[in-house]
């Protein structure tokens, strides 16, 4: 690493690398461009799932057949003449429509017309129903109102909320980055350059993300471009800010400054290869969900990690050493200054307080965490339809006037798909116990679909309670599978537990060995990732709290607890090895207790600047109005934090003084090291390289 180091920062090399490398890249983004995404109708469903099965034969059906839109008119009283003549003409009107006469409700305030909608993307699917949005409400007598609902309605809404989506998440977040980045830096000049690189490195990841996915012909989700360049934004600005960091004290004690980065850069770069490979180990289990969409994000965000970690390692030592030391103004590091793992600085005073009572620490933070976890007994998951949105979309008010005048599972009717006879099945549905009607609605390419309307409201655990009773009585049927929106969400929550029983512990157990690799030790991997997993369910239990006494949020979305843990147990571990691996070193001359003091104060502004940065980051996916991007968001804000301020400041420093060198068994880190605080040793490399 140290000839790389060195040709990284030697003089041209490193202007041209750095340019070539951001050209390069600029290139690659404006030509190849990220892959289109695919049709993302089964992305969302289980692998293996009844309901996926039911909508693959769906796709059988003639395409006009597809989904459907629930035209909903309606006044305060009851239809006039007038209102029942323009309805009766927009049946007839509307784009797609079939000419079927509306149906009115028993109380006469409202009436439905049934659009078909052609099966495609999402982006189609909402170009289709604004067309009949607009087509519906023009021209309506005076206080008759048109609304859209129904599945192709929903699907739109859904599209709407990530229209632009990428854009305004790209320029929240790197509009945060920026902000904490003078913050951090105090430096008009500074913030640029790690900001420009991490900047392009999120696009190229976009590219190549997108175009992995593409040909390994992994599925992705409108979502899964947005998550990727939070976390390569927040990944990619913490091990910047690593790397600065250890540039800005080696310019302490090196006269060169392609001296202080080359060897700045050889030991940052132990940490930042460890943290990254053990967030794409991470990551990578997502591989085996039973989600496809949850796949993609797993693989792109992998991408996204190595590809901000290459950025981190190469890009961004070659462009700062172009710069002179004037890039630090106003506060420039000068040959002689006190290094932080020398100085009494707030992070060292921290550390000593931990280190003169760590059992009393230990024991505090632990129970504080088993507190903050307490709130998990109640968590309870499983978003309806109507859930799903931060505020009400037309599909989703529609829905609701529509239960007030119509048999409420009657807008998104649960689907029977079979390959038999049509006929005969809806007969055997209408006699399952909870279902209200059944009827054939479509058929063609041998299969037919029967909409069968359960009782109960939907989202409700009555009406999932009927899915299982009608699965149960056709389960002897060859060829006929139950799906729609309430038999998905039955699939989704067994699908998610088996998820979670799966791939938490092989994430844990993934990271163990990663850590036990890393620090050749086999406590200090199971204390680490003991404070993680403690962090998770600390968050679960104050993000539940928050969720329920101040957003109004009901229930957690199915993947979220999934989704957080992998984020937070992998970024978690993250700033658990900036720590302990500086430990480590610090250890070799000062011994493992005054070794973890030495690296906390070293790497305690760093660590929390980048944790509240990366919380920051997460905490911008509530830019979108949707209900699972704000809880995941929130959880790893709230995790990060509370690993970043709490756990790596305090219970993890506490631990290590307390075990001493058991701490680091079977390994031996060093000797007992100096008996008094160590004072400053600055030493002055000249541009030769000899001190």
């Amino acid at each position: 690493m140290g000839r790389v180091a060195a040709l990284v920062t030697r003089r041209w090399v490193a202007g041209l690398l750095a340019l070539f490398a951001l050209l390069a890249a600029g290139a690659v983004v404006g030509v190849v461009g990220q892959a289109d995404k695919p049709d993302g109708t089964l992305t969302a469903l289980p692998l293996d799932s009844d309901s996926r099965a039911a909508a693959e034969l769906r796709q059988r059906l003639p395409e006009a057949q597809g989904s459907a839109a629930v035209v909903l008119f309606a006044r305060d009283g009851r239809l006039t003449d007038a209102d029942t003549a323009a309805v009766e003409a927009r049946a007839r009107s509307l784009p797609g429509a079939t000419g079927m006469p509306p149906q009115v409700s028993e109380d006469g305030t409202a009436a439905v017309v049934v659009v078909p909608v052609e099966s495609g993307d999402a982006t189609r699917t909402a170009d289709t129903v604004e067309q009949i949005r607009a087509a519906a409400k023009s021209g309506l007598p005076k206080g008759l109102t048109a609304q859209v609902t129904g599945p192709a309605a929903i699907q739109a809404d859904l599209a709407g909320v990530f229209d632009g989506a990428n854009t305004r998440l790209l320029l929240a977040t790197a509009s945060v980055v920026a902000l904490l980045l003078v913050l951090t830096y105090r430096s008009p000049v500074l913030w640029l350059v790690p900001l420009t690189v991490v900047g392009v490195a999120d696009q190229l990841a976009g590219v190549v993300a997108t175009r992995t996915l593409d040909l390994f012909g992994v599925a992705w989700d409108e979502s899964t471009v947005g998550i990727l360049s939070v976390l390569v934004f927040g990944a990619g600005t913490d091990y910047a800010l690593l790397l600065i960091s250890r540039y800005r004290d080696e310019l302490r004690t090196t006269e060169d400054r392609r001296a202080a980065m080359a060897h700045a850069l050889r030991r940052t770069t132990e940490a930042v290869v460890s943290s990254a490979s053990t967030v794409v180990l991470g990551l990578l289990t997502l591989l085996l969900s039973a989600f496809p969409a949850t796949r993609g994000l797993g693989l792109a965000c992998a991408v996204g990690v190595v590809v901000a970690a290459v950025f981190a390692l190469v890009v961004l030592p070659a462009a700062l050493v172009v710069f002179g030391r004037w890039v630090f103004w106003p506060q420039v590091p000068r040959v002689g200054q006190t290094g932080l793992a020398d100085g009494r600085s707030l992070w060292r005073r921290v550390g000593d307080a931990v280190a003169r009572r760590p059992v009393a620490v230990v024991a505090v933070v632990v129970v504080g965490l088993a507190v903050a976890a307490g709130g998990i007994s109640q968590v309870r998951a499983g978003l309806s339809t109507a859930d799903q949105f931060l505020d009400t979309p037309e599909s989703i008010a529609a829905s609701q006037r529509y239960a007030e005048s119509f048999p409420a599972g009657s807008v998104d009717p649960v689907v029977v798909m079979t390959t038999g006879d049509g006929e005969a099945l809806a007969r055997d549905v209408a006699g399952v116990p909870g279902v209200e009607s059944a009827r054939v609605v479509a058929s063609g390419g041998g299969v037919a679909e029967v909409d069968a309307v359960l009782a109960g409201d939907p989202g409700s655990d009555e009406v999932r309670d009927n899915v299982a009773a009608l699965r149960d009585a056709l389960a002897d049927r060859e060829g006929t599978h139950v799906g729609g929106t309430e038999a998905e969400a039955v699939d989704t929550a067994a699908a998610s537990g088996r998820d979670r029983a799966l791939i938490l512990p092989l994430i844990l157990g993934l990271v163990l060995l990663a850590l036990g690799g890393l620090l050749r030790s086999v406590v200090a991997p199971v204390v680490l990732v003991a404070t993680v997993v403690g962090t998770y369910l600390a968050s679960l239990g104050l993000s539940w709290v928050l969720f329920t006494q101040l957003l109004g949020f009901e229930r957690l979305d199915e993947g979220v607890p999934l989704l957080a843990f992998v984020f937070l147990v992998a970024l978690g571990v993250d700033y658990n090895i900036f720590l302990v691996t500086r430990a480590s070193e610090e250890a070799r001359d000062h011994g493992p207790r005054e070794g973890m003091l030495r690296a906390l104060a070293a790497t305690g502004g760093v660590i929390t600047s980048a944790g509240v940065l990366l919380a920051a980051v997460f905490a911008v996916l509530g830019v979108l109005p949707l209900v699972v991007l704000a809880q995941l968001g929130v959880i790893i804000c709230v995790g990060v934090l509370l690993d970043t301020l709490v756990v790596r400041t305090l219970l993890v420093p506490a631990a290590a003084v307390l075990l001493g060198d058991r701490f680091w068994w079977p390994r031996r880190v060093g000797g007992e090291g100096p008996s008094e605080e160590p004072k400053n040793t600055a030493r002055v490399v000249h541009p030769s390289g000899v001190s």
